[in-house]
């Protein structure tokens, strides 16, 4: 399915890969990489080869977000530098490859990336915003112009990533999301599921301290 936010792309290949954003010639998240017939064909709708894409960023570590990073065969690729030795050692644990029944293929990291990093994607300059707690090396990316929040799987539109995987932590993940809460956020457009399209830090607060 390819839905549009504006100018930002958003494709979702299944139900288990992650969705996967285009802006310009820069992808955020890669999928499993298991769906990419599907992937190559709403591409080839859109007119954008593979090749055409020059950066892969993943927002962690976890296969659902980095299997399909190969196929984007001339992208270099970003990581926060705390989730990287992930896919430079193939890691099958830590990337939960196993649990997808796939295979993380080592590969090198071109780029690691630093909390409070600037990064020029497409039009726009985004904030690299560390938010461990689902891994250590969990990021966020805002857009302070634009209020808007790529948010990987730290918070979705109804609730927060799991904290039980290798590298977890719900302390950690606590103290991400009162970071965030403190932006403001209209738009987030988050690892899986549908998108905010506005209200975003009431759902990121409600979510932090629900309602009665």
């Amino acid at each position: 399915m390819i839905k549009r936010i504006g100018d930002i792309i958003m494709l979702q290949l299944s139900d288990v890969d992650s969705n996967v954003y285009i802006m310009g010639d820069t992808v955020i998240d890669s999928g499993t990489g298991f769906n990419f017939t599907r992937m190559y064909s709403l591409l080839k709708m859109l007119k954008m080869p593979l090749d055409k894409f020059k950066l892969v960023i993943n927002t962690h570590g976890h296969f659902d977000h980095v299997g399909g990073n190969g196929y984007f065969t001339e992208a270099k690729v970003a990581i926060h530098e705390k989730d990287a030795a992930i896919l430079e050692k193939g890691d099958m644990a830590k990337s939960k490859a196993d649990f997808f029944d796939g295979k993380l293929k080592p590969r090198k990291v071109d780029q690691k990336l630093k909390d409070g990093q600037k990064l020029k994607i497409g039009k726009r300059e985004f904030e690299v915003i560390h938010a461990p707690g689902h891994t250590p090396g969990c990021i966020c990316l805002y857009c302070k112009k634009e209020k808007l929040l790529i948010s990987g799987d730290v918070v979705f539109a109804d609730g927060v990533g799991n904290t039980d995987g290798p590298g977890g932590s719900e302390a950690e993940m606590d103290k991400s999301l009162e970071r965030i809460s403190k932006l403001a956020v209209e738009k987030i457009l988050p690892g899986h599921g549908d998108p905010v399209l506005k209200g975003g830090s009431k759902v990121i607060k409600n979510i932090l301290t629900p309602e009665a």
